[in-house]
């Protein structure tokens, strides 16, 4: 369980990215973050690991106060904490395997793993992650060569292969088409339910969060204005959160999918 009380982020310039946030994460349970640009969601995603410092409040991770941790437990701590990133935090020259084992850096430190010293298990460990994430045929490739998706698989399964108790998601479709985007959170969805993981996931499209979300949290301005199923989530909590618009859309579905146009609340779209 995450357990997050009256946390505050507060930079040198006087602005406070988070005003008291507090909320819990049950172990097995996804929830997603969703608000405007600058209401906080990737900030209070980094406070949870401490790639950025909060300023006060309370992250309790099995109990544990990550916030007060030393640099050398919070190292330890972080081993359980797998992080996927908007931008995939890949090293380009390297190939998709050398990727995914960089995330056992935690468990058997820098000069092994530049000698390429990672223990036969892990090793196994790796390949069948690529298999399951669909990438088994590219991995001697070298991580530039790869599509968008693809290289958001490759960042999911190094963020799985430190075995995490806790996985933080930090807007994993940004860069992704919207056939791509589906398949990559049903992916995490998938993996965090076969593993019975605690999943934070920071994410801009509502539709997305709505679909594979199991709760939903609104922030605006550093502070949760909604927080409730996702399908509680209806044009009086979007207004709420974003301000006033028209929630209803007109779209065509992406490639792949079949090219009927869909009409009315953004609510009706499902599966």
């Amino acid at each position: 369980m995450v357990e997050i009380k009256n946390l505050v982020k507060r930079y040198p310039s006087g602005q406070e990215a988070l005003k008291g946030v507090s909320l819990t994460v049950n172990d097995d349970e996804v929830i997603a973050l969703i608000g405007p640009s600058g209401a906080g969601k990737s900030t209070l995603i980094r406070c949870i690991n401490r790639l950025v410092e909060p300023t006060s409040g309370e992250i309790l991770i099995g109990g544990r106060d990550v916030s007060k941790l030393s640099n050398k437990d919070l190292r330890l701590q972080r081993r359980k904490i797998g992080m996927i990133f908007q931008e995939y935090a890949l090293v380009d020259r390297l190939t998709v395997m050398e990727n995914v084992l960089s995330g056992q850096l935690g468990y058997i430190g820098f000069w092994k793993s530049t000698f390429r010293k990672f223990p036969p298990e892990t090793i196994r460990n790796a390949y069948a992650l690529l298999e399951r994430v669909g990438l088994s045929d590219y991995i001697d490739s070298r991580a530039d060569q790869l599509s968008g998706g693809q290289r958001q698989r490759v960042g999911i399964a190094r963020a799985l292969i430190q075995d995490p108790d806790l996985l933080l998601v930090d807007e994993p479709t940004a860069s992704l088409d919207p056939k791509t985007s589906r398949q990559v959170m049903r992916l995490i969805i998938e993996l965090v339910q076969e593993r019975k993981l605690a999943c934070i996931i920071n994410i801009h499209d509502v539709i997305l969060a709505k679909q594979f979300a199991q709760r939903i949290i609104g922030l605006q301005a550093g502070q949760i204005v909604y927080e409730g199923a996702s399908e509680e989530l209806n044009t009086d909590v979007l207004n709420r959160i974003y301000g006033e618009e028209d929630w209803n859309i007109s779209r065509k579905k992406g490639d792949g999918e079949e090219a009927e146009e869909e009409s009315g609340d953004i609510f009706s779209l499902g599966e």
